[in-house]
C-alpha cells in the first residue's frame, strides 16, 4: 500500500466515524474556550493580546459608524476589472467578524447589533455574484461573514428568526450554488477559498453532506486546492512557481479549513504526512532570504504550470497567513517551525488585508490552550 494509498483510506475512515455527530456550535475557526480565553486575556491586558487587540480597536472596520455598502449584483472580472461590488463585499464580512469579536470581547449589544446590520444589509439586497472571479469572492468573503454569523448565532440573543432566515437564504441561494461545483482547474488557491468556505456553510446550516465532501475535496480531491495536489512532498506548492503572494493564500485558506475541522474532530493538518506542515516551512525558507529545491510543477490533471524556477515575485511580502499553522503544529504538536517563525517575527500582530486573508489571527491564535 501507497503512502497515499493509506492516508486516503485513513481520511475516509475518520469521515465514516463522524458522519451524523452533531456539530460543535460555534466551532469554525472559534470553539467557545477559544472566544473565552481570548477574552480573558483581552480584559486582563495581557500582551501580546494586548497589541493585537488595540491594532484591531484602531481599524477602520472596527468603529460602530462603519456602514456596509450592499450590492444588488456583484461583477467582479479578472484582475478585479471590472470591481462592481467585489471589494465591498469582502470588507463588509472581515467587518462583520471584527463586530463579532468585539461584540464578544466587550459585551457591548451595540457590536452585536451592527454584525447584524451588515448580514442583514447584504441578506435584503444581493441577488447574484456574477463573472469571472465570483468563486474567490465568494470563497474568500463567505469564510468571513460565516465566522461573524456563527459568533452571533451562539452567543447573542438579539438575532431575530426572520433577519436569520433571511441571511441563511441568501447563503444557500446566492452563494451556495456559485461554489459548489468547486474551481478544480484553476490555481489551487481559489478551491482552498471555496473549500474553507464550504466547510463553514455545512456548519452553519447544520449541513454534514457539506461539510464532509468540502473535507473530502479539500484532502485528496482531484483539484489543484487539495491538499494532495497543492504541495509536493518537499513543501513546494502548486503556485511556487507563480509568486509567493499567492502561494501565502492558499496556505492561508488550508490552515483556515484544517483549523476549521480540527474543531469538528477531523485532522486535516495531518493530512498526507503533515503536508500543509511542509508547504508552511518550504514557502517560509525561501521567503527568509534561502534557496529551496524547485521543479515544475504538474497539476493532478498532467499539465505543467509555470516554469522549472521558483518565482522571486513577491518574495518579501509577507502577508497575514502565518500564524494558525505555526499555533497548531508548533503550540499543539511540538513541532518545530523555524521558518515560519522567522515569518511571524516580522508579522505580528497580524492584522488585516480587507480582502484574502481572515483578518486578527495573532489575537485569535497566540498563546492558546493546546487540546
Amino acid at each position: 500500500m501507497t503512502k497515499r494509498t493509506f492516508f486516503s483510506l485513513l481520511y475516509a475512515l475518520i469521515c465514516i466515524v463522524s458522519f451524523g455527530q452533531e456539530f460543535v456550535h460555534p466551532g469554525m475557526l472559534h470553539t467557545t474556550s477559544d472566544l473565552e480565553f481570548m477574552k480573558a486575556k483581552v480584559l486582563a491586558g495581557e500582551e501580546p493580546w494586548k497589541e493585537a487587540w488595540n491594532q484591531l480597536k484602531s481599524s477602520e472596520i472596527a468603529s460602530l459608524n462603519y456602514k456596509p455598502i450592499p450590492f444588488k449584483v456583484v461583477d467582479n472580472g479578472p484582475y478585479n476589472k471590472p470591481d462592481n461590488g467585489g471589494k465591498e463585499f469582502v470588507r463588509d464580512g472581515a467587518a462583520a467578524y471584527t463586530m463579532a469579536l468585539q461584540w464578544y470581547v466587550e459585551g457591548d449589544k451595540a457590536y452585536a447589533e451592527k454584525a447584524i446590520e451588515i448580514f442583514n444589509a447584504w441578506a435584503q439586497t444581493l441577488e447574484s455574484i456574477v463573472n469571472h472571479n465570483r468563486q474567490l469572492k465568494v470563497g474568500t468573503a463567505g469564510i468571513k461573514y460565516l465566522n461573524a454569523a456563527e459568533i452571533i448565532k451562539h452567543t447573542y440573543k438579539g438575532w431575530n428568526a426572520k433577519d436569520r432566515k433571511a441571511f441563511e437564504d441568501m447563503v444557500i441561494n446566492v452563494w451556495y450554488p456559485v461554489i459548489k461545483d468547486w474551481t478544480p482547474r484553476y490555481n489551487g488557491n481559489w478551491d482552498a477559498a471555496n473549500g474553507q468556505t464550504l466547510m463553514c456553510i455545512g456548519i452553519f446550516l447544520d449541513r454534514r453532506d457539506i461539510f464532509d465532501t468540502a473535507c473530502k475535496q479539500l484532502t485528496d480531491g482531484d483539484t489543484n486546492g487539495a491538499i494532495k495536489n497543492y504541495f509536493y512532498e518537499s513543501g513546494q506548492c502548486q503556485e511556487s512557481g507563480r509568486d509567493q503572494q499567492h502561494v501565502q493564500m492558499g496556505l492561508a485558506f488550508l490552515a483556515c479549513a484544517a483549523e476549521i475541522a480540527w474543531n469538528q474532530d477531523i485532522d486535516l493538518y495531518g493530512a498526507f504526512d503533515n503536508r500543509l506542515y511542509k508547504g508552511f516551512e518550504y514557502t517560509a525558507r525561501y521567503m527568509s532570504g534561502e534557496e529551496v529545491p524547485h521543479v515544475q510543477y504538474i497539476t493532478w490533471f498532467g499539465k505543467p504550470v509555470y516554469g522549472p524556477e521558483i518565482s522571486s515575485k513577491q518574495r518579501e511580502k509577507i502577508c497575514p497567513a502565518w500564524e494558525r499553522a505555526y499555533h497548531h503544529y508548533h503550540d499543539r504538536k511540538g513541532m518545530d517551525m523555524p521558518y515560519t517563525r522567522k515569518m511571524i517575527q516580522k508579522s505580528r500582530p497580524e492584522g488585516t488585508d480587507n480582502q484574502s486573508f481572515m483578518p486578527w489571527a495573532s489575537l485569535t491564535c497566540i498563546g492558546f490552550p493546546v487540546r
